[in-house]
């Protein structure tokens, strides 16, 4: 039996697939949500859950949440500016002298959920799906799936979350050849995934995101608010650990509280010394100050769209998920976006759960005639001459997916490749993040002689490895990238935005970058060819060869794409009779 699990920010869920039917389990108080909390006593074995939950009040210091935001991170990166650590290294979490790494906080999550399933069903539950954001990058994934793993799972798949939550909705709501959006606002994460269902295909077209907003964030804004309106004031040395959590609950409770209502109190009991606070809050105010926040949305919808290559008016069903849709905010702004009101049919906490729990319905064979193609975020490419980026697996490309390109040397001598994986959206490859290098050696070979094939495989997971085979000693070196991009996910969205922002300039300076090549090669070419063959040539010839390279040099020094085109457009047109005569010669 494969098990469903949401691993969620804010809460996680596990289910599974029995008499036909996709079924949330419940814990011990009958409650499915089982918050992602993990309290670490001084002795004894951590508290998840509720019980963690219970205990963040009382020791904040002994209690993680939202590990989710940092799993797979490291020391330097914005979701890490709380926490102290060399930079670039693994992100650990200080609790009772040790150094938590958040794989093993997961882990305990994932314990528990573990345990329930187990006494629910009276049976062994070792198998399990898993889902991810879309915007997870590999080391986040790797990073869960080894977090299943430490909980006892065979983890056999790793699900992106906005896939998961079309497939719960898809199943029975959805025509052939619709086309659907799926806007997850979660607890920590935004996705905006557009996906295609076509005779049981579900295939995800593109898809945008944050992994760094969600609802956390509008607790933040909303408990900011509650400090303005009481007048406390928001100095650290004021507001200690204890407060915090306090406030953070209070403003997750209003916020929840209205999304149904126009108006609350908000009670905070002793939030500064022996003084309680009582605060009328009204939807209008908590939207104000969440707007901000949820309006960030907009660009990453729009994005998607236009990487699908659709117009609003096109999608046939807007699904909204993730507990932070339920303000009516965030409906009204979905609304907006894509011209149409979105369907609210589905539990927003348990879609996703339950798109984990069919996925494991698929790979055990109990569901027939559906499957899932998820896509790569990211172009994956490698550095080739000239600093360029050589696209070998372009964004959006459905997964799982292989392919490969053929290079040679590019000097004379040269004994080995590096090769150099990137990934990103720009030309140049300084301007694209390194996830890996390693060197494949062949026997020193004339220029263009060695042959050496480069392969990319990306699993359903979206894990990553990359072959490089020696044509002539058949040598090859196998790597498995595990640590994809180690820069923060604002990086992330910043690289979609450059390559848009910079598009026109990053295309001229690839233009350039393969003229100059063409000129550093042409130039000496012609200089030899005229020493061997300038004395056949017409004084004309000649000097009118020397004048068009002295205009190549130039223009390679003015570095004007333009010109440089041009000059060696005539300097080509000049050497006809050149490259003729060695042409002969060769022959002859």
């Amino acid at each position: 039996m494969i098990a469903g699990i949401d691993l969620g920010t804010t809460n996680s869920l596990i289910g599974v697939y029995e008499s036909g039917f996709p079924t949330l389990l419940a814990d011990s108080e009958g409650k499915r949500l089982i918050p992602s909390v993990v309290f670490y006593p001084e002795n004894g074995a951590p508290l998840v859950g509720r019980e963690g939950l219970r205990m963040q009040a009382l020791h904040p210091e002994r209690t993680v949440a939202s590990v989710k935001r940092l799993i797979g991170r490291r020391f330097g990166e914005d979701e890490t500016k709380d926490l102290a650590g060399p930079k670039g290294s693994p992100v650990t979490i200080p609790i009772n002298g040790e150094d938590l790494y958040p794989v093993e906080v997961s882990a305990e999550i994932l314990k528990k959920l573990k345990a329930i399933a187990e006494d629910r069903l009276g049976t062994a539950v070792d198998r399990a799906v898993i889902t991810v954001p879309a915007y997870f990058n590999d080391a986040q994934r790797a990073a869960t799936r080894k977090a299943g793993e430490l909980a006892g799972f065979a983890v056999e798949r790793i699900l992106s979350e906005p896939t998961a939550a079309a497939l719960a909705y898809g199943l029975d709501r959805l025509q052939e050849n619709a086309r659907v959006a799926v806007y997850d606002l979660g607890g920590g994460t935004f996705d905006l995934s557009i996906l295609r269902l076509d005779n049981g295909v579900f295939q995800v077209l593109s898809t945008h995101g944050d992994t760094r907003l969600g609802g956390d964030d509008l607790d933040e804004a909303i408990a900011g608010l509650l400090l303005r309106e009481a007048e406390i004031t928001t100095l650290s040395t004021e507001i200690t650990p204890e407060m915090k959590v306090r406030l953070k609950e209070a403003a997750r409770a209003a916020k929840e509280l209205l999304s149904n209502e126009e108006s609350t109190f908000v009670r905070l009991p002793f939030m500064k010394g022996s003084k309680s606070h009582e605060i009328s809050l009204t939807r209008a105010q908590v939207e104000k100050v969440c707007e901000p926040i949820i309006a960030k949305t907009r660009a990453h919808c729009l994005r998607a769209l236009e990487d699908a290559g659709l117009k609003a008016e096109e999608l046939d069903q807007i699904i909204l998920v993730g507990g932070s849709t339920r303000m009516p905010l965030v409906q009204r702004l979905a609304a907006e976006i894509f011209g149409k009101q979105p369907n609210l049919s589905q539990h927003p906490d348990e879609a996703v759960a339950l798109g984990a729990v069919l996925q494991g319905a698929i790979l055990e064979g109990n569901l027939q005639n559906v499957a899932l193609l998820d896509v790569t975020p990211l172009s994956l490419g490698i550095e080739t001459f000239g600093g360029l980026m050589n696209v070998i697996i372009p964004r959006n490309t459905t997964i799982p997916a292989k392919a490969g390109e053929m290079f040679t040397n590019a000097v004379a001598g040269q004994s080995g490749m590096k090769i150099i994986v990137l990934q990103g959206e720009r030309e140049l490859a300084t301007d694209n993040w390194t996830l890996g290098s390693f060197e494949i050696p062949f026997p020193p070979s004339p220029k263009g002689a060695a042959r050496v094939g480069v392969q990319f495989s990306i699993d359903a997971d979206g894990i990553l490895q990359v072959l490089a085979r020696d044509t002539s000693t058949r040598s090859e070196k196998i790597v498995e990238i595990q640590s994809a991009v180690e820069v923060s996910d604002e990086a992330v969205e910043a690289m979609l935005a450059g390559s848009l922002e910079h598009a026109f300039e990053d295309m001229d300076a690839r233009v350039f970058t393969e003229a100059r090549l063409k000129a550093e090669e042409m130039l000496p070419a012609v200089e030899a060819a005229l020493a061997q063959l300038g004395s056949e040539l017409l004084e004309s010839e000649v000097l009118e060869i020397q004048g068009k390279s002295s205009e190549v040099q130039a223009a390679l020094e003015s570095k004007e794409t333009v010109r440089l085109k041009q000059a060696l457009a005539a300097l080509d047109n000049a050497t006809q009779t050149l490259a003729t005569k060695l042409l002969e010669k060769a022959m002859g």
